[in-house]
């Protein structure tokens, strides 16, 4: 009895109720709620950063399709078109160290807003000349000066044209230089492009260390990559959005299109350059508002929480909840920081794999930001292509190009689990058969058009050496014509002459771009010169070769494109590797700061008066004076535009060369048994878990400065 009423005790004890903790339930809850807006928390700013990602992109790449109609409406050289383009870096590097150093400590949502802003003030302030200079005025022949006036293409002399018109007219000419004179309106256009700099500064380095800080761990490098992988789309968009603006006359909405005389196909033409900056700004202030109303900070993860499991950087962070004494201790961290720049300085720079790889990143991104910024024009130039086609073909063809060729680096580095030395190898051999493709657009080129008094003479011979000389003939030396013209005809013989006068004309029939010329003295085959033939309009297209040449030239383009993306990867991961885990943040810092001062604002400017060195036929501004290039030598052009992408490609190839053979040295046996600790060094190629790829690849681009412009 007593041992079944023990079993019934014991038996009522083990499945007695026992009371319920309800404070662990409201830990439980409240930890949830906290990681459900935590996780809804990053979520919108990750979108939000993608927008904004977007946007920038998309208007910085609209610039670089637009670089033609600027250097047009303003009647600037290339080389001034250069330092507008740089202008943007230049913008950048002013404030990129303070926003730096001080961002972090303020509200960074909201310093990103306030930047997205201040982008869309400069993008607004580029299109803002379009309001101000007045109609877009090109040289053009026209019919008549009055209503009652009717003028001869070919004035035998300027008694024919009544007095009081021709007086008219050149006090229209002199009342319009006056204005013209006193005002340089691409200043607007280099003021709101470094506003862009500026207002761009802060996206990057806050708000991906904004998603660093506040993301889970094992997701930080996936948003980054989300993040990157939107900004590529935003150059696709870019282009299609200037090819679609560039097909549009400048002042549409302002006269008759009726009335104008030339087509998107003439070396005059100017697109609607300024609504595509329209459309950018108003983009970048749309993505601008949901930063406003993000908080300064977020509830950080669980895991972030832990102090051994908290990111290194999480140690330099200043909490508000922090008493006076851990305040004074970070104070003097931040003292210590100071004291070892100079040496943490001097040891990144003793550090030859890095010197050499910056040198040679230094030398290759020379030569792709002037080879991209400039291929509209090559295009246009070399292949007669108009401007809305030319984008739209970088923007659906190479773009993507560069695109895929970036994910192939890292998936290749991924899927063979390639080491440092690996990488500098695939590095090495993208950059070395992406620059062997390039010297195949050599011979994918077009001869020059036949241009008389330029290209050709009148009687079929090559120019001569002072081509102004050579723009007057037997043919036309009855007429009274000014060799500062640009009023482009094609003559039935195929031949392309600078003007109606200079083609000897007497006569026309119709009015605008249906106008055609009669009597023309200098027009026939050029060996006979007939007095009876005619030209219409517009210069003559290319030859019949230059379609199929382009079509390969589009073909080696994109291979080139791929080719060349591919080492990217590759390349961020032995700069990473090859460095001192405490320098890394300081060694990427360093490096896009070279990359933007050394590369970014040079290279379109030097590249720029190298091509001007090309050009036949300058036009003549108004009041005076150089405008813009007309007509360049397609050959010269070639071998300038290519000849010095490829040299400063083989020079950084030569850099590349030395990196790899530092690293065969410091990965030899020989290192290995003289190392005191049996450990190798910073970039040996030992199987360990630092060498081979990790989620690293998935943030290359965050610290790859003109990923854009691998084209």
């Amino acid at each position: 009895m007593e041992v079944s009423s023990k079993e019934n005790t014991q038996f009522f004890s083990n499945n007695t109720v026992l009371p319920v903790d309800r404070s662990s339930f409201k830990s439980e809850s409240s930890a949830s709620k906290e990681r459900q807006s935590c996780y809804g928390g990053i979520k919108i700013f990750l979108g939000a950063l993608s927008f904004v990602y977007f946007a920038k992109a998309l208007s910085g790449s609209y610039l670089k399709s637009t670089i033609t109609q600027i250097e047009r409406r303003f009647d600037i050289p290339s080389s001034l078109v250069g330092v507008i383009d740089g202008s943007f870096e230049i913008g950048n590097l002013l404030i990129i160290i303070l926003v730096s150093y001080f961002g972090a400590k303020l509200h960074r949502p909201r310093i990103i807003g306030a930047g997205c802003l201040i982008m869309s003030a400069g993008t607004f302030l580029i299109a803002m000349p379009q309001f101000f200079m007045g109609r877009y005025q090109y040289e053009r022949f026209t019919s008549t000066i009055n209503s009652t006036v009717s003028i001869s293409p070919c004035l035998q002399d300027k008694s024919q044209t009544p007095l009081s018109a021709l007086e008219k007219s050149q006090a229209k000419i002199n009342a319009g230089c006056e204005k013209e004179a006193g005002s340089a309106m691409w200043i607007y256009v280099l003021l709101g492009n470094l506003l862009r700099g500026i207002g761009e500064t802060p996206i990057q380095p806050l708000g991906i260390t904004y998603i660093d800080d506040y993301a889970i761990e094992e997701n930080a490098a996936l948003y980054i990559g989300c993040v990157q992988t939107v900004a590529i789309i935003g150059p696709i968009f870019g282009f299609l959005l200037g090819s679609l603006c560039a097909k549009l006359y400048v002042d549409i909405g302002f006269v008759d299109l009726d009335s104008v005389t030339i087509t998107h196909k003439d070396v005059q033409w100017v697109g609607a350059w300024w609504l595509g900056y329209l459309i950018a700004g108003v983009i970048s202030v749309l993505a601008g508002i949901p930063f406003w109303f993000l908080p300064k900070h977020l509830p950080k993860p669980q895991s972030r929480k832990d102090s051994s499991t908290s990111s290194e950087q999480s140690k330099f962070i200043t909490e508000d909840n922090k008493d006076q004494h851990k305040s004074y201790q970070q104070h003097v961290k931040i003292a210590e920081m100071a004291k070892d720049f100079l040496p943490s300085l001097k040891n990144l720079f003793g550090n030859p794999v890095y010197i050499l790889y910056l040198c040679a990143s230094i030398i290759q991104f020379n030569s792709l930001i002037g080879m991209v910024t400039y291929k509209p024009k090559y295009i246009e130039q070399q292949y007669g292509q108009t401007s809305s086609k030319t984008n739209f073909v970088i923007g659906l063809i190479n773009i993507p190009a560069v695109a895929f060729g970036i994910f192939s680096g890292g998936l290749i580095m991924k899927k063979f689990r390639i080491n440092v030395l690996g990488a500098a190898k695939l590095s090495l051999g993208s950059s070395f058969f992406g620059y062997l493709l390039l010297l195949s657009l050599f011979a994918m080129g077009c001869e020059n058009s036949d241009v008389a008094g330029l290209t050709v003479s009148y009687h079929g011979t090559k120019r001569m050496t002072d081509y102004e000389q050579a723009l007057f003939s037997e043919c036309n030396s009855g007429c009274a014509c000014s060799k500062n013209d640009w009023d482009p005809i094609c003559g039935e013989n195929g031949v392309t002459y600078i003007s109606a006068c200079l083609a000897g004309c007497q006569a026309f029939n119709g009015t605008g771009k249906n106008t055609v010329f009669f009597n023309c003295s200098c027009v026939g085959t050029l060996e006979s010169p007939s007095p009876r033939s005619s030209a219409v309009v517009g210069p003559c297209q290319k030859g019949n070769e230059c379609p199929r040449m382009f079509l390969y030239f589009l073909v080696i383009s994109v291979i080139t494109s791929y080719t060349l993306s591919v080492g990217g990867t590759p390349g961020y991961i032995l700069l990473l590797r090859c460095i001192k885990p405490h320098l890394k943040s300081f060694a990427l810092g360093i490096y896009t700061l070279a990359i933007r001062v050394l590369a970014g604002i040079p290279a379109p400017v030097y590249f720029g008066v190298a091509i001007d060195t090309t050009c036949l036929k300058w036009g003549s501004k108004r009041c005076g004076g150089r405008g813009a290039c007309r007509l360049y030598d397609s050959s010269a052009l070639r071998y300038v535009y290519l000849g010095l992408t490829l040299v400063l490609g083989t020079v950084s190839i030569f850099f590349s060369v030395a990196v790899l053979w530092v690293l065969r040295k410091r990965s030899s046996p020989r290192d290995e048994t003289l190392s005191a600790n049996g450990e190798r060094g910073a970039c040996g190629t030992k199987s360990r878990k630092d060498n081979f790829v990790n989620s690293d690849h998935l943030i290359q681009s965050t610290y790859w400065p003109e990923k854009e412009t691998r084209l």
